[in-house]
């Protein structure tokens, strides 16, 4: 299983409580992040301090050591610019990291976030895992990132439409745990990233498919 995320904490928020679950029924869980995190809260990516991206990426390794991963890559795309980046070069990353771990399953973000470097990422994501007779990856999935799925109100394409729920009864605190070390990602209730909202989401989609608490996800494609 491969975590593409565009974002450190995205891939805690998107599907932390599935990692952790698979990791713990003894699948290798590897992830990866292809952005900075955090420059685009300066006017210029050269103002940002050094020590907040480093400081992000220790917190990143410290995450993925609770979910259980066996590994997270970290990459230097920038923040909240992907698209002053050429597709092509983000899909060479993806294709690399794809090439070198030869997963089965992917799980990325959904394209029709807000954020448009979940949507770049969605995009090189599909290009990168596309059908080929080599391709190892069977099944590819989308997950939704509170304050950026919800926050497109529906108005870009596609619409997040969950088909696949899986239940994280027990890796839920897991889950929360590990969003608590993203310290300058997470924000108080009510924003989507606190952990009550986190809770009452999975919640959300467990009781509609009959659970304590679940993540969603949009099946893309799946080779049986």
């Amino acid at each position: 299983m491969l975590i593409i995320a565009a974002h450190p904490d995205d891939e805690v928020l998107g599907c932390g409580g599935t990692c952790a679950r698979l990791a713990r029924e003894g699948h290798d869980v590897y992830i990866a992040i292809l952005g900075e995190g955090a420059t685009s809260r300066y006017n210029r990516r050269e103002e940002a301090d050094p020590s907040l991206v480093a400081g992000l990426h220790a917190r990143s390794r410290e995450a993925a050591h609770i979910l259980g991963a066996k590994e997270v890559f970290l990459h230097d795309l920038p923040d909240n610019r992907f698209d002053t980046v050429p597709l092509l070069d983000v899909v060479k990353i993806v294709e690399a990291l794809v090439g070198r771990l030869r997963p089965e399953v992917v799980y990325t973000h959904h394209g029709g976030d807000l954020n448009v470097d979940h949507a770049v990422v969605h995009r090189a994501v599909l290009t990168a895992t596309r059908p080929i007779p080599s391709q190892t990856v069977r099944e590819l999935y989308t997950f939704e990132v509170p304050s950026s799925t919800e926050w497109a109100f529906q108005q870009f394409k596609p619409v997040f439409r969950p088909n696949v729920f899986v239940d994280v009864s027990h890796t839920l605190e897991t889950k929360l745990q590990a969003m608590r070390t993203y310290e300058t990602e997470a924000r108080d209730f009510p924003h989507p990233r606190s952990a009550e909202a986190l809770r009452a989401l999975a919640r959300r989609w467990g009781s509609a498919v009959g659970c304590e608490a679940v993540e969603a996800f949009e099946l893309v494609r799946a080779l049986e």
